[in-house]
């Protein structure tokens, strides 16, 4: 059976395409010989169970360890119900040793216990029975909650004192989170764990991180020497500029081409692939696009969004973990400066925002096409300030995003028009109070394939500062310099109380930037 890019849980060998584990976490063999106590944690999907998996695999197969990765994910409905939860997971344990470990190795009945001590108990006994030392990967660990996980890591703390003969030699605690943010799945209260840290003897957080760009390429290899269809080296630099190396969207990508748009094994994957498969990807609303932007509501994540969307400097309080949190969910990047993930990602929150200006845009994309197939942004412009004048003040005050809502009612406008015949990219200028939009729109001249491009630069006149224009104009000329173009438009929205009315401050003029370039200018 050929092989295939997993997007619906672990991948397993010899079915699906998958970097080696060992490379992804090359640091658990040691850790597990040290009788280290660890945590592993990392965004959904990015491969946690599937490298957890092969290495407690790998462990055993050398005959040094009992090795095993289980799921916690069963004691989620037992709440604060601590004896209920610990059962519950006592018995996927069971579980996934009869499937994963041979008869000798696996766990003795469970010894009767107290509520508060039945998996303390269960794993000593274990211990002192089983031939090797044991290795445990809880994953899903942060599915516990309350008094359950409360529990739950008391019993290993207490444990730990006695590995390897009477206890686990090495565990690690698998999850979205770092352990700092257990205290709040605990309810809140760090002072209920009686420590500043709920697993304070462990002795490293190691996180799983994305796919590096020639683990990217070496995925999309196997695919090309299983089918001889290779894709092209812009393809692959595109698919690690779109995706970040994120291993869902680096496998989902691969798998709407593969499977989904169904091109043949014949015919080399492009660029142009792999942006047909992100349009699809996002209007798809895959699972695991849907469940990031579910997070958009939360004030934690819209606090470290929100400015990153208008162009500004996220302010952080050093006690605040929001920026940390936002990491672990995997919406922002790993490292600084502080950004969106990636740019589907971007695409995708944008998307979501935008969902209620998109609903009330009647104009019809066909009309901004002009006889020659090319894209009318004049006619664009013209429309969208007849809309902001209609709708802006409506459409600002119910945004949940409310300081960069006038942005996301242009960015909707513009998704409804374009989309379906050309792309709209987006860069935020972070500490620059700036958003570039680049409209990309095909076109065939001579019998060519041409693609028309039309740059915007959308700035805020906000409350006691003075007029944009000025830095606005600066700002995209450097804009139109990357871009090689000679023209542009900049879109400066009035948030100032005092502003006059949108039908009077809604007008168009011309400026001319640093350079001498001539650029159209809407002030809304």
């Amino acid at each position: 059976m050929a092989r295939r890019f997993q997007t619906a849980g672990p991948c397993r060998p010899g079915i699906d395409y998958m970097i080696p584990a060992v490379s992804r976490l090359p640091e658990v063999p040691d850790l597990v010989n040290q009788e280290g106590y660890f945590v592993v944690h990392a965004p959904r999907q990015t491969g946690k169970t599937t490298t957890l998996t092969a290495l407690a695999e790998e462990l055993t197969a050398k005959g040094r360890y009992a090795a095993l990765l289980f799921s916690c994910e069963a004691g989620r409905a037992a709440g604060d119900n601590y004896g209920a939860a610990t059962r519950d997971i006592l018995s996927r344990i069971r579980a996934a040793a009869n499937t994963a470990l041979p008869a000798d190795l696996r766990p003795p009945p469970w010894p009767e216990a107290s509520e508060g001590t039945l998996l303390a108990a269960g794993l000593a006994a274990w211990a002192q029975v089983c031939p090797r030392p044991l290795a445990l990967f809880f994953d899903e660990i942060d599915a516990l909650s309350g008094q359950s996980l409360i529990s739950v890591l008391s019993q290993l703390r207490d444990g730990y004192r006695d590995r390897p003969t009477s206890f686990p030699a090495s565990i690690a605690l698998c999850g979205l989170r770092d352990v700092r943010d257990y205290k709040a799945a605990s309810g809140g209260d760090p002072s209920r764990l009686g420590t500043a840290s709920p697993f304070n003897i462990k002795i490293k957080s190691l996180r799983l991180g994305d796919f590096t760009a020639d683990e990217v390429a070496e995925l999309y290899g196997q695919h090309t020497a299983d089918t001889r269809q290779e894709f092209t080296p812009a393809a692959l630099e595109r698919a690690f500029e779109l995706t970040a190396g994120q291993p869902w969207l680096v496998n989902a990508l691969a798998n709407e081409i593969v499977k989904e748009m169904a091109v043949p094994a014949s015919v080399p994957i492009t660029v142009d692939h792999l942006e047909q498969a992100k349009e699809r990807l996002i209007l798809a609303r895959a699972t695991h696009l849907d469940s990031l932007a579910a997070r958009l509501a939360e004030p934690r994540v819209r606090r470290i969004v929100q400015p990153l969307l208008a162009g500004d400097l996220v302010q952080l309080d050093p006690y605040d973990d929001d920026l940390a949190y936002t990491r672990d969910l995997g919406l922002i990047a790993p490292k600084n400066p502080v950004r969106i993930a990636n740019p589907i990602y971007r695409e995708v929150i944008v998307r979501i925002l935008t969902t209620q200006v998109e609903a009330n845009v009647v104009a019809d994309p066909r009309s901004f096409v002009l006889p020659d197939g090319r894209f009318d942004l004049a006619l664009l412009l013209r429309e969208f300030a007849e809309f902001w004048i209609e709708h802006g003040d409506v459409l600002t005050s119910t945004e949940h995003y409310h300081e960069v809502a006038p942005q996301l009612v242009l960015m909707g406008f513009l998704q409804r028009v374009v989309n379906g015949g050309g792309y709209v990219e987006r860069e935020y200028g972070v500490g620059r109070g700036r958003i570039d939009l680049l409209i990309r729109w095909p076109h065939t001249h001579d019998g060519k394939r041409h693609w028309q491009r039309e740059a915007l630069e959308l700035k805020v006149w906000h409350p006691g500062k003075a007029d944009p224009l000025r830095r606005g104009l600066t700002q995209l000329d450097r804009y139109l310099d990357r871009l090689s173009l000679n023209t542009g438009t900049l879109i400066i929205f009035d948030r100032r109380p005092d502003a006059p009315d949108l039908s009077e401050r809604t007008q168009f003029d011309t400026a001319t930037t640093p350079t001498g370039r001539t650029v159209t200018v809407l002030r809304a």
